[in-house]
């Protein structure tokens, strides 16, 4: 808009020369450029920009380091809208392990291994979170330093601050960012970061490198762009935060009975191993479980029809890295990859189709009529809906995996039609 201002302007000056000025000029007087209203958004991002100053010098952010990261900055609308979106189809479980534990990736993270393998030794044994695991989270959140975020990360977080249903969040991180950059002397424009303010070959938040992150290659810096030392030791120290079990494993793939209580195997119920060898658990060869003093889950990641997971507590720690099954399913799968272990060996229902959002709320509120609460009306399958979905295949007679499928939704609202709901 501004060049066009500008360009309007220069005109205007070769159309007075040219007409001896006074009419021209009068018609300028009475008769002003429109001017474009600044968007209300726009302008409660800037106060918010500047009333957040008192608050980070009061937190001990010096003035200066204040306005050399904040001078410039704009409310950012692709962070809002990453903040808000939805995705239209939730990728099934196997196409995600396609791409975050492909062929490829497992070579290059065999390959940076190597690369990394004294610090990688040394932290394992320091630490007792193993090399393959840590690796693994490297590959899976930047590809092994590939993908470091594009994103400013004073204007991500702003934009989340300033407005919006994480402002909480984006206060406290942007706090965060800044005495980051003020306790490493780091310069602003070069701390780029993913649209949520996530950074760094291990994408940590600020917050989490102020109380976890380590100096990994000895040089007085903790720098996680650009020291894969750094990063490593950093990730290991937050695992290891999060309650890593020494020696212990994550889980490994199992082998369920006809007849299975499908119910059971919701991943967050707990048994000892010997319960789940009295169920008729058994290792994919037949074999008895390996005996473990820990509790353990079973863990249908595509439901009855795809492969069954037994896992421990260290599973639900990589959780605490990313709160997402799929991803801590990746890590720890990633992981086993690296380390040349057996992959898994049961098929992925490939055939099944993920629901699209209109199909989760239709799925959600089917179960609602049919007097299963789905809890809140959302689009999102989470385990409300899935604890809601077993209620109701355990009823009909159906194996109670709760993995919604698109022949379950034509069933349900074929009842719902049949019922008059």
């Amino acid at each position: 808009m501004s060049s066009l201002l500008t360009r309007i302007g220069r005109y205007g000056l070769i159309g007075l020369l040219l007409l001896g000025g006074v009419a021209t000029a009068d018609a300028h007087r009475h008769h002003p450029a429109a001017t474009v209203p600044a968007d209300p958004q726009d302008l409660k991002f800037d106060v918010f920009v500047k009333d957040f100053r008192t608050t980070a010098i009061a937190a001990g952010i010096t003035p200066a380091n204040y306005d050399r990261a904040m001078t410039g900055i704009h409310r950012n609308k692709k962070v809002e809208a990453l903040a808000q979106s939805q995705p239209e189809f939730v990728k099934p479980i196997w196409s995600y392990l396609d791409t975050a534990d492909s062929p490829a990736r497992v070579a290059a993270g065999q390959k940076a291994m190597s690369a990394q393998y004294t610090i990688l030794t040394a932290l394992e044994a320091r630490t007792g979170v193993p090399k393959e695991i840590l690796v693994s989270i490297w590959g899976n959140e930047t590809a092994y330093g590939a993908g470091l975020g594009t994103f400013n990360i004073f204007e991500a977080l702003a934009t989340l601050a300033y407005d919006g249903a994480r402002t909480d969040f984006g206060r406290s991180e942007l706090l965060c960012a800044l005495k980051m950059m003020q306790q490493e002397n780091l310069e602003p424009a070069q701390m780029n970061s993913s649209w949520a303010g996530a950074f760094g070959q291990m994408q940590m938040l600020p917050s989490t490198f102020l109380k976890i992150a380590v100096d990994g290659d000895g040089d007085g810096r903790r720098d996680l762009w650009h020291s894969a030392p750094d990063s490593l030791a950093s990730a290991a120290a937050e695992v290891v935060n999060d309650g890593w079990q020494r020696g212990e494993s994550w889980g490994y793939e199992v082998k369920l009975p006809a007849g299975f209580a499908y119910e059971q195997a919701d991943g967050d119920t707990m048994k000892p191993i010997g319960a789940w060898s009295e169920l008729g658990v058994r290792k994919m060869d037949g074999t008895a479980l390996t005996p473990d003093p820990n509790l353990a889950a079973i863990y249908l990641p595509a439901g009855a029809r795809g492969p069954a997971l037994l896992i421990f507590p260290n599973f639900k720690v990589i959780l605490k890295y990313n709160n997402a099954m799929s991803y801590a399913l990746a890590v720890c799968y990633l992981g086993d990859l690296i380390a040349g272990r057996t992959p898994i060996l049961a098929s992925w229902p490939r055939d099944e189709q993920p629901l699209s959002s209109d199909e989760r709320i239709a799925f959600q509120n089917a179960l609602l009529k049919l007097g299963y609460d789905p809890g809140k009306i959302d689009g999102v399958l989470g385990r409300g809906v899935k604890a809601a979905l077993r209620g109701y295949q355990k009823s009909h007679g159906l194996p109670a995996d709760g993995f919604p499928t698109e022949g379950l939704l034509a069933q349900m609202l074929t009842e719902v039609k049949s019922k008059g709901l």
